[in-house]
């Protein structure tokens, strides 16, 4: 339900003899969507107001605001991560679980077999390992945002992991089998899509249709919501300051238009500015420019705005098929298209801003570059980040779920990754990956593999082990998928 000025005229008028002097600043509220944001600029319009108000009054006045705008509260959409296809995608599922707070609150089911034998392969358990082995300072030194493990939990794997070479007598199989335990989160029922790193053309000034892969300027500030409001834990709000005010950023359009030009952000230039859209939801790829050179970018930050799938929004206006709004469908739509192409776009008011890669790869969540066929994008409510989870897809309609078959790395997250058992799966760069990745969009089984032990201590649900309560970090910068 939209939050209506009605709603906001109705609260000021039940506490006017509290909120007279601030009113002029309140209306302008009706045209901010997010209540969360609403919550924040009341709280700043109220700071701002001390002189006339009493600390009893400001109390008030700031309970009545959340109570009456939480009830205004939006639905987030879920973004689609539809990738492009070559052969034609299975579709997507039907329902998915809504999703908990974190994964210690769900169903955890230990598997009484060994990792081997889920078809474990012991080229693919070499692999594994490598991408195991890098997760390692990560997994040892942050918290566990699905609150299903403690950093200390991971340290004899991890140990073993360091020791064990190419020369040593313990197979890579033979590792997992004896640090890991299969589990199910939550039933189990998993829905895998593919990532890979695109290839654009560019150039390296600008010209008439193109548009810039821009760098971020230090003006973007992030608030945590919960310094001001601790039920809001975990709640981040970014945005520009504005004559003393905390306001929202610039918006895809705003910013298309031009209003950061000027600043040398620019790292160069889409030659297709439908090309660059994706990239955004990609969150990184290799420019190609006209010289011959190769610039590898990469995400850097996002403007705050939420997410809108255009996909979701070509499929409402009757435009395009729901089977059909795959990446490679709506951009032949959006190219078929030109002259509502950037409107359509700009619905989306998510922007992603990019940095230069000089790392042999693109960076994951963690801050190591990702690996083809290895590296998985997960919710971290729900994955550990840096845990191993072996996949098995239902591949009985076609597509390219057999290949997603095997043991992954939980190294990457994204903002269109949400919820238990949803995972996105990166296939490097080229036409292959795009093929792969393109027709990947498939149901199956997941087991999360967690350090031998943890599991008998979880329980089940709510009434098992008491959660291990965990402060997540800052993070690092992530493949944002969720522009």
């Amino acid at each position: 339900m939209k939050c209506s000025i009605t709603k906001i005229k109705h609260c000021v008028q039940i506490i006017s003899g509290i909120v007279t002097p601030i009113l002029p600043n309140i209306f302008w509220l009706k045209n901010i969507k997010n209540s969360q944001i609403k919550i924040l600029c009341l709280l700043i319009l109220a700071k701002n107001s001390t002189a006339y108000m009493r600390r009893s009054q400001i109390v008030a006045f700031l309970g009545f605001a959340i109570l009456t705008l939480s009830a205004c509260q939006t639905s987030r959409p879920t973004a689609s991560h539809s990738l492009p296809e070559k052969a034609k995608a299975p579709s997507a599922p039907q329902k998915q679980a809504s999703p908990s707070k974190k994964a210690s609150a769900l169903d955890i089911r230990p598997q009484s077999i060994p990792v081997s034998r889920l078809g474990l392969t012991e080229e693919n358990a070499k692999k594994a390992l490598e991408a195991f082995r890098s997760s390692c300072p990560f997994l040892t030194s942050h918290p566990d945002k699905s609150g299903l493990t403690a950093a200390n939990d991971w340290l004899p794997a991890c140990q073993a992991a360091k020791n064990l070479n190419s020369t040593s007598s313990t197979s890579a199989t033979a590792f997992f089998d004896r640090y890991f335990e299969p589990v199910s989160v939550g039933g189990g029922e998993a829905f895998v899509t593919g990532y890979y790193e695109p290839e654009i053309a560019a150039s390296s000034q600008a010209k008439d249709g193109t548009l810039p892969f821009t760098r971020c300027l230090p003006t973007l500030v992030e608030t945590n919501l919960e310094d001001f409001f601790p039920e809001m834990k975990g709640k981040h709000f970014k945005g520009r300051v504005k004559k003393g005010h905390l306001v929202p950023y610039y918006t895809r359009a705003e910013i298309n238009k031009g209003v950061l030009d000027n600043r040398h952000l620019e790292i160069a230039w889409a030659i297709d500015p439908v090309a660059l859209f994706f990239l955004q939801i990609q969150g990184s790829g290799r420019l190609n420019l006209e010289d011959g050179r190769v610039i590898r970018i990469g995400y850097a930050n996002q403007n705050g705005r939420e997410y809108t799938a255009i996909g979701r929004l070509l499929v409402d206006k009757g435009v395009i098929e729901k089977g059909h709004a795959t990446m490679a469908g709506i951009v032949e739509w959006l190219h078929n298209h030109p002259d509502q192409a950037p409107s359509i776009m700009e619905s989306n008011k998510s922007y992603v801003f990019f940095r230069e890669l000089k790392e042999t790869g693109p960076l994951g969540a963690l801050s190591v570059p990702v690996t083809s066929q290895i590296s998985l994008a997960v919710d971290p409510s729900y994955t550990p980040l840096g845990a191993p989870v072996f996949l098995m897809l239902d591949s009985k309609h076609g597509g390219n779920a057999a290949f997603a078959n095997g043991l992954w790395i939980a190294q990457d997250k994204g903002g269109a990754i949400k919820g238990a058992n949803r995972f996105d799966s990166y296939w490097g760069y080229g036409d292959k990956a795009e093929h792969i990745a393109g027709g990947l969009a498939s149901h199956g089984s997941a087991w999360l593999l967690l350090p031998k032990g943890v599991a008998a201590g979880l329980g089940s649900g709510k009434n098992g082990k008491a959660q291990r309560e965990t402060k997540i970090s800052a993070g690092s910068g992530e493949g944002n998928k969720s522009a």
